[in-house]
């Protein structure tokens, strides 16, 4: 007799429907597996054989034939031991048919009959709404999780002689999990009234959340630099749905969704250290996963003591800034994941720190080059705001109580963002930094004198055609800010101003250490 049941495959993020075939003939006792099947799925017939003895079922030895289609896709992971097993229960007619049609069966088996949690749920479920199935039967650590797709009933069973009462109709079935946001705990919100001073460096990062730049925070240790980061991220627009449920099937299919927030409201803040390799920071593996870079999809990848990474693992970064995708290449097939980030990077202008204050700093000018030729100028190019924190004063330490400034900056950042939107309705880009040099030139339009200034900048060399479209991509969300259609002379010099410690740092050291570079006065609020 020939049984078909559906499981699930992951594919990078997103899931696709297995058939699971059972077919139960007379003839030698033996199970044999076909589909293109890793050893985890193969080791699956002992398991599924001692479950089903454990759970009451003697099943008489025959020979058992289970195919896992499309054979063409790799079937990996312990997932398909409850498919397999329904399914060979079904063959041998020890169930009825009504509910294994259009039902998706997810879950490990233990040798004991227990159905045991499995990563990558959210994704499962959602291909099988997507595709019309009209339930599904998950381990019970797995409900939360698979009820938040809704459009499709969901039911939580711990065991297979529970799953089999309910299949056989012998007890009715439960109602269907349902999801509701406000049932998810409370989150810890860090406030930038929380950090004292720093007001200009506050305004570079309104401007990096509006128009989505990635900025870079230079300055001594204890200025401030790690908590502006960590606060960014509230400041951005709330996620849509859609945002919400790509963050989460990543963390998902990581094993770091939370058994108590099975959707992910907040945007990710992603933090590794300067030890990280590349492969853990792009994600791979014989079995492909994300990486750092695709936790922080669709928030921040916060890289702090930026030199202290090795060249190689920045160089990781290049390509998935541009193209906000991971792509990674096995024999098995190729995996793609979604790497939609804001990067933001910290670090100290020397190896001590206090460069170029020669009263306090004790590196030479070659040890302080060194230092900062770790970060290539490529990678230097694809960050747009560079913002210079200072040491705050005794006296804005002492103040007691600041207002939240959370609220008020979001609500700036918000109306930005719409301003955006309405901009690039229909065109594929969502944000300033995203501009292709057509609508760099469409959008960001100067008047013939400062054009011509930015012409005589960029003749002398300061600066590539990436740096300069960067520059006139600041300057379009500072315009944003102001509610100006056009660029004005201001806006255009705050751009340059968060230029600045760039060539402070990175042009003519020996020069420019004499020098103060300073940000001109802004007058803004947020």
């Amino acid at each position: 007799m020939l049984k078909k049941i559906y499981g699930a495959a992951l594919i990078g993020t997103k899931g696709v429907l297995v058939r699971c075939e059972a077919d139960v003939e007379q003839g030698f006792p033996t199970i044999t597996f076909i589909g293109s099947l890793a050893a985890s799925v193969r080791e699956a017939a002992d398991r599924v054989r001692t479950a089903l003895g454990n759970s009451g079922f003697h099943l008489e030895p025959r020979r058992v034939t289970l195919n896992l289609s499309p054979a063409e896709l790799r079937k990996e992971g312990c997932a398909y031991d409850l498919p397999i097993a329904v399914s060979l229960l079904a063959a041998y007619g020890e169930l009825p048919e009504n509910l294994l049609t259009d039902t998706l069966f997810a879950g490990e088996l233990s040798l004991s009959g227990e159905i045991l949690p499995v990563r990558g749920v959210l994704s499962m479920v959602r291909c099988a709404a997507a595709a019309g199935l009209k339930r599904c039967f998950l381990p019970l650590e797995n409900l939360r999780e698979g009820s938040v797709i809704g459009g499709i009933d969901c039911y939580g069973v711990s065991t297979l002689a529970e799953l089999s009462v309910l299949l056989r109709g012998r007890t009715p079935l439960p109602e269907p999990a349902v999801f509701s946001e406000e049932s998810l705990p409370l989150e810890e919100t860090p406030d930038f009234s929380d950090l004292a001073g720093q007001e200009l460096v506050k305004r570079a990062t309104l401007l990096a959340a509006g128009g989505r730049h990635n900025i870079l925070y230079i300055g001594p240790a204890g200025t401030g630099k790690s908590m502006i980061a960590s606060r960014l991220p509230y400041i951005l627009p709330a996620m849509s749905r859609e945002e919400r449920l790509s963050v989460s099937e990543i963390y998902s299919i990581s094993g770091l969704l939370p058994p108590d927030r099975p959707l992910m409201t907040k945007r990710p803040y992603r933090s590794p250290h300067h030890t990280v390799t590349g492969l853990a920071l792009s994600g791979g593996g014989q079995k492909p996963r994300p990486g750092e870079i695709s936790l922080a999809h669709e928030g921040v990848l916060f890289l702090d003591e930026l030199p202290e990474y090795h060249a190689a693992t920045l160089e990781v970064l290049r390509q998935p800034l541009e193209e906000h995708l991971v792509h990674i290449a096995r024999v098995s097939g190729n995996y793609t994941f979604p790497a939609n980030f804001q990067l933001v990077c910290a670090m100290n202008p020397c190896k001590c720190g206090f460069w170029p204050d020669r009263n306090r700093c004790r590196c030479t000018e070659s040890q302080v080059r060194t230092y900062l030729s770790h970060i290539s100028k490529p990678l230097l190019d694809r960050i747009d705001l560079c913002a210079e924190t200072e040491a705050v004063p005794f006296a804005a330490l002492q103040q007691k109580k600041r207002p939240k400034e959370n609220p008020v900056m979001q609500r700036a950042v918000e109306r930005v963002r719409n301003i955006q939107e309405r901009r690039f309705q229909g065109s594929g880009i969502h944000f300033n930094a995203e501009m292709s040099p057509a609508q760099i030139e469409a959008y960001c339009s100067l008047c013939p004198e400062d054009s011509a200034f930015l012409e005589s900048l960029y003749n002398t060399g300061a600066m590539s055609a990436r740096a300069l479209h960067k520059l006139l991509k600041v300057a379009r969300t500072a315009a944003d800010f102001d509610g100006s259609a056009e660029i004005q002379r201001a806006h255009l010099a705050e751009a340059l101003a968060y230029r600045s410690p760039e060539e402070k740092y990175w042009g003519s050291i020996s020069k420019l250490a004499r020098q103060s570079i300073r940000y001109p006065h802004t007058r803004r609020q947020h």
